[in-house]
């Protein structure tokens, strides 16, 4: 008997946390009972680059009354100009064996205890197993400067996509914009006069590294220009 396989189009939620967490320069740091604590880093590190999360067997001092209940919150941002930007949420909460600082210039030790990521598929829980066996989107920290390239430089190409959209797009589409870019494929944000909605254009195959990504934009765009569309915006 031969076995059918979906394949693959869009990333994991482990893969989606592990993006954010990859891509953020900025996070809000709550320690247990303190005002919140903005974190922003620009050494290249990326937010997370100075906080390790480890395993609570791993980490935490003989007495564990004394750790730190702490939560770190991310917001995840389209940079392109779409009306609602927001892409998604990620919590990761833990303890620590002291509160955290900014001052310190060492990686932080956090124990883990969950990371929640919200989006527009919903609330999901995901383990630090499930973080630790997947690999990082080779895409993640490039993500936004190659959609701010795309409509910046070849902004009048985006529209063109529309011709792989199934159902076709009907004519209420006003703007169309790319919001989202992952090693599977590209998010089209189609703006209606009062409402919109998103669509996956995957690639024919998964990146696995970075110079792999724009090799699949022009084979969607390759794709596009023979297939035939009735749609009215300009391609």
């Amino acid at each position: 008997m031969r076995l059918f396989h979906s394949r693959i189009t869009q990333p994991a939620p482990a893969e989606r946390v592990l993006s954010v967490l990859a891509a953020a320069h900025s996070m809000t740091v709550v320690n247990d009972g303190l005002d919140p604590i903005e974190v922003h880093r620009f050494d290249g590190t990326g937010a997370m680059g100075h906080i390790h999360l480890h395993e609570p067997s791993e980490v935490g001092p003989t007495h564990p009354d004394t750790r730190v209940p702490i939560r770190l919150e991310f917001t995840d941002i389209a940079p392109t100009p779409v009306r609602d930007r927001l892409r998604a949420r990620v919590t990761v909460t833990g303890l620590l064996s002291a509160r955290y600082s900014t001052e310190t210039t060492e990686s932080t030790c956090m124990e883990f205890g969950q990371a929640v990521v919200e989006d527009h598929r919903g609330r999901t829980f995901v383990t630090l197993e499930a973080l630790q066996g997947t690999a990082p989107d080779p895409i993640a920290t490039s993500e936004a400067a190659m959609l701010t390239h795309l409509m910046d430089s070849h902004g009048e190409l985006v529209p063109l996509l529309l011709r792989l959209v199934r159902p076709q797009p009907d004519r209420s589409v006003e703007r169309v914009f790319p919001l989202a870019m992952d090693r599977y494929g590209v998010t089209l944000r189609l703006e209606h006069p009062d409402s919109h909605r998103d669509v996956r254009l995957p690639f024919a195959t998964p990146v696995s590294r970075i110079d792999q990504a724009g090799p699949q934009i022009h084979a969607l765009l390759a794709a596009a220009r023979r297939a035939s569309h009735p749609n009215r915006l300009p391609a």
